[in-house]
């Protein structure tokens, strides 16, 4: 069937299942939003800039494991977008985006709004193409979600001339994407998986730490099984948030910077780590030297360039998480070992027990933001679907210490880039993918005020997302670090707590707008939002110098943390009774 390059686009959208796409035109993209304009099974969401269009997509394919799909017209239009292209590489997030460019016969030329898109993402995308023949369109799609969805999912960037656009072809969807140099491992090594159960099988102090990678292979279950199996605490990174229910006796919290004392302590301590689907992240580990330091290690990922790049693993396991986690259990139960953690886990809930998570919120005309989180959490509890997206800072890590999620793909937070502005944009791509949800974006007023724009795209598309404003009056996470390191020289950190009104700028958008400002009002005000069947923004004016504690100092050791409540090194933290019991 002969059609334009623009139709066969849409028809490839068609083929690959695709039911929104997120976007903002411009003239060298015509052609395919005028043939998007009859493709009556896909949504189209119109954004208020690019970079919303990005963070709505990763949110989408966060919240429904379906990669998130951009479309936008070259030049700016396609530079905008790179922000939000590299936050989604650097989490691992299946994307596809596709710039429209500037004719071939003046690619090169400087001509009007054209930029080298390509050249400038080949460093944040997994892989990217610049379709100069109409002919090529259709299979550069196909291969584009193949790509962002296989192995280590990603984005992937196509680049489409406008007189690719409009030239004919003849279209046949292409057969099943086979490229030969592009090969995932899915199964681990079957001598690794079974060294791998015998070390579990013999620990007497293991851990779980599990990441993102858990999420993007839906291998929930079998993390569940195996920490169910042999009694394993499981601690998951910000990224693995839901990967383990954390209302599940052996969640543990949350590891390193902001973590909690008892979490990083049983890191420190614990002789056996099995790290799946994770990268060691700096913000997990601070010192390299001394993380898990008198830990094996067991490594899993599909990425094998991750293996080794941190950390040396004792035994690593190239290989997706579902599929290893699987075997690993398969080979204990052929074993028939039994659990030997009870001693250990008596160990990590005394800690649990002495060192929580607190902060002071007893001024009955003080609200806390933790508080805050606390009430969204206990309130939302009372919704069948709840996802919870965060901006960046002070307000996420609040968030992470005092959300608990308990399903996965139910958090969508900015991990690798730590994008500020990506928390409502992402909750209204989460809440286009899941319209039945309650989405709720725990934002701070800084990150807000970069995107704050898209108010209109969730007002207008019926999205109705929920934004709850930690309002301190500061770039809250820099003025932390001003008030410990830079002795509280605030530079370039006040932003105030009246400009904007967020009330008014909510009601110039057609939302329900709330301020909150004690404690004693929340829970009526968050009621209100909640219920409301458009978008609401609750202005929570929060402790303006409140600090996200514990804290590990930057290059610090993970068990050497700033603020909670005291504690000396860890040898120090044990009963010991238990002590004796554990470490014999």
């Amino acid at each position: 069937m002969r059609m334009t390059g623009a139709r066969a686009l849409v028809r490839s959208l068609e083929a690959e299942g695709v039911d929104v796409v997120f976007g903002y035109p411009g003239g060298v993209a015509l052609p395919i939003f005028d043939e998007l304009y009859d493709a009556e099974s896909i949504r189209k969401i119109l954004v208020r800039h690019e970079q919303g269009a990005t963070h709505a997509a990763d949110g989408y394919a966060r919240a429904t494991g379906k990669p998130g799909v951009v479309l936008v017209t070259s030049g700016p239009g396609a530079t905008n977008t790179v922000t939000g292209i590299a936050n989604a590489y650097m989490d691992s997030i299946p994307m596809v985006v596709i710039t429209a460019q500037v004719a071939t016969h003046v690619l090169g030329t400087d001509a009007f709004q054209e930029t080298d898109i390509t050249g400038i993402t080949i460093p944040v995308t997994k892989h990217n193409y610049l379709v100069k023949d109409a002919s090529e369109l259709p299979a550069a799609i196909h291969e584009a979600f193949h790509i962002a969805t296989t192995g280590r999912p990603g984005p992937v960037l196509i680049d489409v001339p406008v007189d690719v656009s409009k030239a004919e072809l003849e279209y046949t969807k292409p057969p099943q994407v086979s490229l030969p140099g592009y090969k995932p491992t899915y199964k681990g090594h079957a001598k690794q998986i079974k060294q791998a159960a015998m070390l579990v099988s013999k620990a007497r102090k293991p851990l779980l730490y599990a990441g993102g990678g858990v999420l993007a292979s839906g291998a929930w279950a079998e993390l569940k099984e195996l920490a169910e199996l042999m009694q394993l605490p499981v601690t998951t990174t910000m990224m693995g948030k839901g990967a383990f229910p954390e209302d599940h006796h052996l969640w543990i919290g949350m590891p390193g910077m902001h973590g909690a004392k008892y979490t990083n302590y049983s890191i420190t301590e614990t002789d056996l780590l099995i790290a799946v689907g994770v990268r060691f992240d700096d913000r997990v580990t601070g010192k390299l030297a001394t993380f898990a330091s008198k830990a094996k290690i067991i490594h899993v990922d599909i990425d094998p360039a991750e293996i080794g790049k941190n950390r040396v693993a004792d035994v690593p396991i190239v290989g997706d998480a579902k599929h290893v986690l699987a075997s690993v259990t398969a080979e204990l139960r052929k074993m028939g070992a039994e659990p030997r953690t009870d001693a250990w886990m008596r160990v990590i809930d005394d800690w649990r027990g002495r060192f929580p998570l607190h902060y002071h919120g007893d001024d009955p005309e003080v609200l806390m933001p933790q508080f805050v989180v606390e009430r969204v959490d206990a309130m939302s509890r009372e919704f069948n679907d709840v996802i919870v997206a965060t901006e960046v800072g002070q307000n996420q890590m609040w968030a992470c210490q005092f959300h608990h999620v308990r399903k996965p793909r139910s958090w969508v937070s900015s991990g690798g880039l730590g994008t500020m502005g990506f928390g409502l944009p992402s909750a209204i791509g989460a809440q286009a993918g899941r319209p039945d949800a309650l989405v709720i974006d725990i934002a701070g007023d800084g990150s807000l005020q970069m995107v704050s724009q898209e108010l209109a795209t969730a007002r207008i598309h019926d999205l109705p997302v929920k934004v709850v404003i930690l309002n301190n009056g500061f770039l809250g996470m820099v003025r932390q670090w001003q008030e410990l390191f830079y002795e509280r020289r605030y530079s370039e950190s006040v932003l105030g707590q009246d400009v904007p009104d967020f009330v008014k700028l909510a009601e110039a958008y057609d939302c329900l707008g709330i301020r909150v400002t004690r404690p004693a009002e929340l829970d009526d005000a968050l009621k209100r939002a909640f219920e409301h069947d458009g978008p609401a923004v609750v202005d929570c004016r929060v402790h303006p110098e409140e600090n996200v504690f514990p804290m590990v100092a930057p290059g610090g050791s993970i068990d050497e943390m700033l603020g909670g409540i005291p504690g000396g090194p860890v040898s120090e933290m044990l009963d010991d009774d238990l002590l004796e019991e554990v470490w014999e």
